[in-house]
């Protein structure tokens, strides 16, 4: 647990450091953007240089987010060398589209498209080679048009083409299996909750699932994937409201594991309110059509702060009471939540995502080993209540007071019992133990002298039964051992053994040590021909002969005449 903590940290730490590709660091790319106009300029035009006059700075062009159709004059200032086939690389949303041309002997040439690697924030990087005969140094073009009127997003930058496709590979094959673990997870939880039924499965089910949705569609790779990318047109919706409402699900989570309904049903209540805020600040990304994204990201970012930090606070309370499925919740929420704020503050810092550690590691690993905690949280519990259940079954059968089987439960015993024996056509004993002149010891010594008493023989008692045996308190100073598989011949000499022990006993503490008598019913099967509540009737019957007789001995109930 320390070491998966720690690798954490290590992470987190080295994930808020930015990264550097070799080629991209060591080249300045200067980017020039030629407003639409009424008139459409040709590519001769463009890549000739007869327009670069009319281009301005892309970052200073008002309104550069919303153009639908320009030019973009592409400026690798002193580039590097590279390892390999150089590429330039543009980062776009997916709503954008971009023709690369350079200027070769004369002519305007296309840069071939070699490929589309998806990227966090639902960007997707367009690869193009440089065509023999024009140099990284030269000025390039992009004609640039989008399909939608919302704002879009596009960067560029040039490296290896070996170097990109692996780095596009290795990131796609982390989120899928990170996607991949997440939906096992899930799918595991929920199928035990069909045989389980507790809600808590239902629960972990979906929260896990809507991070996995959440981490497919920011990575971007969702949007390639079959079935997920039907959420193409939704854009930024399609991570925003898993996020969402897997923060509603999450504080339903927590108030279930934590058991704050029966140990703090105010705070149970104030994560259902908190639940309920979450789905309307869902609901509320709607209003990012009408221009208040803003507004509702930064009241979802507050409400994410707030309900983490209540959460870990809740879950901490709930681990020092000794809830320690809570205990478990908490490492993976402050995992996840680290990791989390990690690339928050990382979005802050930069607008680019050039951090793998992060996002493409820390991120996604953050959330399978949440899962993975999360999900020993949850059997942690089921452990606990098995034991408590367990605890409980066992104190409605156990004598509080001498630890052996209480009378409802020495019957139950003494019917399966004698169902097993017949079966067997075995026969089966009983000895019905009934100490002597009881309440003379508890009206000289005290009714605690008697309880002593009670539990002294429990001892003596035990050892001469064997593993099968049972042994069971029928009742104030009445106890009753059911001797499996023995006759009326080796019933005897263990109830003598037992009478003999017995009267070792002795009793200290209340002044003159007590010293302690019984006398034994012996009833069998074999001589009797009955089974169960009448053997045991008779066993009842033999012992108030023994006490007539004198006590502190036994009486054999008699065999009954064919």
């Amino acid at each position: 647990m320390r070491a998966l903590l720690a690798a954490g940290l290590l992470i987190w730490l080295a994930s808020l450091v930015p990264a550097e590709s070799s080629f991209a660091a060591a080249t300045k790319i200067k980017l020039r953007a030629l407003p639409p106009s009424d008139t459409h300029p040709t590519p001769e035009a463009i890549a000739g240089g007869a327009l670069d006059d009319q281009f301005q700075p892309f970052s200073k062009a008002p309104g550069h987010a919303y153009w639908r159709d320009y030019w973009l004059r592409i400026s690798p200032q002193d580039p590097a060398p590279t390892d390999g086939i150089p590429v330039v690389i543009l980062d776009m949303t997916r709503a954008l589209h971009a023709d690369l041309i350079a200027y070769r002997d004369g002519k305007v040439v296309a840069l071939p498209l070699v490929a589309k690697l998806s990227e966090f924030l639902g960007t997707r990087d367009h690869v193009y080679t440089l065509p023999e005969g024009v140099s990284a140094a030269q000025p390039l073009y992009a004609h640039v048009t989008s399909g939608s009127s919302q704002p879009q997003i596009l960067s560029v930058s040039l490296a290896a083409l070996e170097g990109t496709l692996a780095q596009g590979t290795e990131r796609a094959r982390m989120i899928a299996l990170a996607f991949g673990a997440l939906v096992a997870m899930s799918s595991a939880a929920l199928l035990i909750w069909f045989v389980l039924k507790d809600r808590l499965f239902i629960l972990y089910a979906t929260m896990f699932t809507l991070q996995a949705l959440y981490v497919a569609y920011l990575s971007g790779q969702g949007f390639d994937w079959p079935l997920l990318s039907y959420a193409v047109p939704i854009g930024s919706f399609a991570w925003n409201v898993p996020i969402g409402l897997s923060g509603a699900v999450a504080c339903l989570f927590t108030r279930e594991i934590a058991d704050l309904r029966h140990f703090s049903p105010r705070v149970y209540k104030i994560f259902g309110w908190f639940a309920v805020a979450f789905i309307v600040i869902t609901a509320a990304n709607v209003a990012k059509v009408f221009g208040f994204e803003g507004v509702v990201n930064d009241i979802g970012n507050v409400m994410f702060v707030i309900g983490a930090v209540f959460t870990v606070i809740v879950c901490f309370l709930a681990w020092r009471r000794g809830n320690r499925a809570a205990g478990w919740f908490l490492i993976a929420w402050c995992l996840l939540e680290g990791f989390t704020i990690a690339a928050a503050l990382r979005f802050l810092a930069t607008s680019t995502v050039d951090s793998d550690a992060l996002y493409y590691y820390g991120l996604p690993l953050s959330m399978v080993a949440a899962s993975i905690l999360v999900a020993l949280g949850v059997a942690d519990r089921l452990r606990a209540q098995r034991v408590a259940l367990s605890d409980a079954e066992r104190r409605a059968r156990i004598d509080p007071l001498t630890g052996v089987l209480n009378r409802r439960s020495l019957i139950e015993r003494l019917n399966a019992a004698c169902t097993r024996a017949k079966a067997r056509g075995m026969p089966i004993a009983l000895l019905f133990i009934d100490l002597d002149h009881f309440k003379e010891i508890n009206d000289t010594f005290g009714h605690q002298a008697g309880d002593a008493c009670l539990c002294a023989i429990i001892g003596p008692i035990h050892a001469e039964l064997r593993q099968s045996d049972v042994i069971g308190r029928y009742g104030g100073e009445e106890f009753v051992v059911i001797l499996s598989s023995a006759d009326a011949a080796a019933a005897t000499p263990i109830a003598q053994r037992i009478l003999e022990r017995v009267a070792g006993v002795r009793v200290t503490g209340f002044g003159n040590p007590i010293s302690v008598t019984c006398s034994i019913g012996v009833a069998t099967s074999d001589t009797l021909g009955v089974w169960g509540e009448p053997l045991l009737a008779q066993a009842d019957a033999a012992v108030y002969v023994a006490k007539r007789s004198g006590r502190n001995q036994i009486h054999l109930a008699p065999a009954v005449l064919a």
